[in-house]
């Protein structure tokens, strides 16, 4: 038997909007396995609880992304403190990033962070994310950096993360890895998924001579690139996903 069967149910246990949020948040960590995105039990994934006290759940320490379910996930408030009961505790390093994020952006209601390949490959590269495709270029004005402090255990470094992201959706944390945030587990995800795919591209792109493109085509796609994470385009991909998701194996929403 896995650790994720061996989970009780909290479904009674909390409100309906929380059980919808763990539901899409167990959703959002296999979606992450499924693209082959996960780093074994490292990274995390976390979204804030609506409430006054700031709670938000992210996942086990030591359970896979492809294991994760809705019961399983571990609410915590701002200092790192279990706030219901679990079996399971939670990585310090992911505490840190998620918890500076959320605090400070009422926005960010879902954090995102991978240590995929082809993103920590562009974060280790001097120059960052270069605008060399369409996904990219979509992306450039949304895209934060943050220089590396070593494993996120400072809580100090807290202040520096949310100074560095201010009001954008994504951050490449240098020679670490990609963040996005979002208003639900969808938009985050969406975000995620444009950026990696924009790393993975330049990647193979560095292989050969690049070919840039104009500065006009640059400015036309900064301009439509305003509205790109905007609400409404979850609508569409994410019942699609939650389908496929479905097929696959239902068992996230447990």
């Amino acid at each position: 038997m896995s650790a994720a069967e061996e989970i009780t149910s909290v479904k009674d246990m909390v409100s309906e909007e929380e059980w919808q949020l763990r539901v899409d948040l167990a959703a959002t960590y296999r979606l992450v396995a499924m693209h082959g995105w996960d780093d074994m039990i490292f990274t995390h994934i976390s979204v804030r609880v609506p409430g006054p006290e700031h709670h938000f759940l992210i996942n086990p320490y030591g359970m896979l992304f492809e294991e994760i379910t809705a019961s399983s996930l571990v609410k915590i408030d701002l200092e790192g403190n279990i706030v219901m009961d679990s079996p399971y505790f939670v990585n310090p390093a992911g505490f840190t990033i998620h918890s500076a994020i959320h605090s400070a952006r009422e926005d960010a209601q879902c954090v995102l962070h991978l240590h995929t390949d082809d993103g920590v490959a562009v974060s280790a590269q001097k120059d960052g994310l270069q605008p060399i495709t369409q996904q990219s270029m979509l992306l450039t004005s949304q895209v934060a950096y943050h220089d590396y402090e070593g494993v996120a255990l400072d809580l100090d470094e807290r202040e520096r993360l949310v100074a560095d992201i201010g009001d954008k959706k994504l951050m490449i944390l240098r020679n670490h890895g990609t963040l996005a945030v979002g208003e639900n587990c969808a938009l985050a995800f969406i975000a995620i998924y444009f950026l990696e795919r924009a790393c993975t591209a330049q990647i193979r792109a560095m292989a050969g001579e690049l070919n840039r493109p104009s500065q006009a085509a640059l400015d036309t796609t900064a301009e439509q690139s305003k509205t790109l994470f905007g609400p409404g385009l979850d609508a569409l991909a994410w019942p699609a996903l939650l389908r496929k998701l479905d097929r696959l194996d239902p068992s996230y929403r447990d």
